[in-house]
C-alpha cells in the first residue's frame, strides 16, 4: 500500500486529510472523534478573545438536486475561554500524539498580543500554528481576519512578530477576497512563514427570503455578509492554489482548502501544488467517517499507478498550468457524436444553435429517415459546450484533429510580428 504520510513544512501527518479550523474542530470531543475516524490532522477552531455568536448563523445552497452545494456562515471564532481550549487541546494531543494538531490564531494587531498567545499554545505541544488572516465577517470589522489578509504589509509584519517567538512551523491562512492572492502569499513568505493555507471563505449573501424579504440567514430581522464555502468554491480555490504553487516568489508549501469533498478533489489539489488538504463543509454535511472513503480512494489511486508515496504526486501538474498567451493557437479539437449512445434529446443542438457556433445539424438518415445529429467539423471551434450539456456520459467526444502547422502561441505570434516576421495560423 502507498504511504499516505505527508510532511508540510516540517509538520508530520499520518495522511493528508485534515479538518479545517471551523465548527467541526470546536472541542476536544469533536477532534478526538475525528482522529478515531481516521483524520490525519485538525486545525483547532480559531483561538483568541472569546466572542458571542448569533443565531441563526448557517445557510445552505442546494443546486440541481444536490444538497449543500454551497454553504454560508456568519459564525465567528471560538466562544470559549483560551484556558478551556488549551486544556482540551492538551488532552487531545496526549491521547493522539501521532496525529497533527494545529492551533489557529487570531488576535488584535499588536506584537505583544501575538507573542503572548503563541507562547501559550506552543506550551501545550501543538505541531504548528495557523494565523487566520482570512475570516471575512465579524472579526474583519474589528480589524482582524481578512482586514489584515487584504494588506500584504500587515501580513508580513504580523508574521514577522510571530516568527520572533514561534518554535513550531507557521502557516498563514489567506483570504480569497482580494484581487490577486499571489501578492499576499508573497508577503507571508517574506515575513518568514513556513507555509500558506488557502482559501478561507468568500464574501457572500446566500439568498433572500421571498416571503419575509429578509436575508438568509437572518438574525431578528437583519442579516450580514458571510463566508461562502463548499463544493461550489472548489474551482476558485484550485486556481489560487495553482497560481501560488507556480509563483517562484511564493516558494513555500501549501495546505489546500476549498470545496474538497472526496479523494478525487484531494488528488487535484495535490497535483496542483498542495502538500495536504483541509476539509470542513463535507464533514459538516456527511460526518467524520467520510475520511474512510477518502483514505481508501487515495490509496487505491496511488497503488493502481504504482506510486509509492502521496508526496510523489505533489505539484506534478503545476507545470501544465500557464497563462492564456502561452496556449497553442494551432491545436484543434472537434466534437463527434456517437449515434449508438445518443438519445436524441437535442440539447447539444439547442446549445450550439442558440449560444455557440451553429455547427450541429439535425439530418434525416438516408435509409431509415430517422433524424440524427451530425457535427459539421469544418465549422466546429472545439468549445466543448455540446459535450458539457449532453446528459449521456461519452455520447459526445472531443477529438483532436492533427495539424501540419507548428505549435504557435499568441506570445510567439506577437513577438514574430514585432520582429517583422509572419506567423501562420
Amino acid at each position: 500500500m502507498a504511504d499516505l504520510s505527508i510532511n508540510l513544512a516540517g509538520i508530520q501527518s499520518p495522511n493528508p486529510f485534515w479538518l479545517a479550523s471551523a465548527p467541526p474542530t470546536n472541542s476536544g470531543y469533536q477532534v478526538q472523534r475525528a482522529f478515531e475516524a481516521g483524520w490525519g490532522g485538525a486545525v483547532w477552531k480559531t483561538l483568541g478573545e472569546p466572542i458571542i455568536n448569533v443565531t441563526s448563523r448557517f445557510a445552505g445552497l442546494n443546486f440541481g438536486g444536490q444538497r449543500v452545494f454551497g454553504f454560508n456562515n456568519i459564525e465567528l471564532i471560538t466562544d470559549k475561554p483560551l484556558e478551556v481550549n488549551l486544556k482540551e487541546m492538551d488532552e487531545t494531543k496526549r491521547r493522539f500524539p501521532k496525529h497533527t494538531l494545529i492551533a489557529s490564531l487570531m488576535v488584535e494587531h499588536k506584537r505583544e498580543a501575538w507573542h503572548e498567545i503563541v507562547k501559550k499554545v506552543e506550551a501545550i505541544g501543538v505541531d504548528g500554528l495557523e494565523l487566520n488572516f482570512g475570516c471575512p465577517h465579524g472579526m474583519a470589522e474589528r480589524g482582524m481576519g481578512s482586514a489584515v489578509g487584504q494588506h500584504p504589509d500587515l501580513i508580513r509584519q504580523q508574521v514577522e512578530w510571530v516568527k520572533e517567538v514561534a518554535q513550531t512551523p507557521v502557516i498563514v491562512k489567506l483570504t480569497p477576497n482580494i484581487t490577486d492572492i499571489r501578492f499576499t502569499a508573497r508577503a507571508a513568505s517574506l515575513g518568514g512563514a513556513d507555509a500558506i493555507s488557502m482559501i478561507n471563505t468568500i464574501n457572500s449573501l446566500m439568498g433572500v427570503d421571498l416571503d419575509k424579504w429578509l436575508p438568509i440567514p437572518h438574525v431578528d430581522g437583519k442579516g450580514a455578509h458571510g463566508g461562502y464555502c463548499g463544493p461550489a468554491v472548489k474551482p476558485i480555490a484550485l486556481n489560487m492554489v495553482a497560481e501560488c504553487a507556480r509563483d517562484p516568489k511564493v516558494g513555500i508549501p501549501i495546505s489546500g482548502i476549498g470545496g474538497i469533498s472526496d479523494w478525487r478533489d484531494t488528488v487535484e489539489f495535490l497535483l496542483m501544488g498542495a502538500t495536504g488538504v483541509q476539509v470542513c463543509t463535507a464533514a459538516m454535511h456527511h460526518g467524520f467517517r467520510i475520511v474512510e472513503d477518502m483514505i481508501d480512494g487515495l490509496t487505491n489511486y496511488l497503488d493502481q499507478r504504482g506510486i509509492a508515496s502521496v508526496m510523489d504526486i505533489v505539484g506534478k501538474a503545476v507545470h501544465t498550468y500557464s497563462d492564456w498567451g502561452y496556449l497553442n493557437l494551432n491545436y484543434k479539437v472537434v466534437a463527434r457524436i456517437h449515434e449508438e449512445t445518443c438519445i436524441n434529446c437535442n440539447k447539444c443542438h439547442i446549445a450550439c444553435e442558440d449560444t455557440s457556433h451553429q455547427c450541429i445539424d439535425i439530418v434525416p438518415d438516408a435509409v431509415t429517415g430517422k433524424e440524427r445529429l451530425v457535427v459539421r467539423e469544418e465549422d466546429c471551434v472545439g468549445c466543448n459546450l455540446c459535450s458539457i450539456v449532453c446528459p449521456v456520459e461519452g455520447a459526445i467526444e472531443m477529438v483532436e484533429i492533427p495539424s501540419d502547422k507548428a505549435p504557435l502561441s499568441w506570445n510567439q505570434r506577437q513577438a514574430a510580428l514585432a520582429a517583422g516576421g509572419s506567423c501562420e495560423l
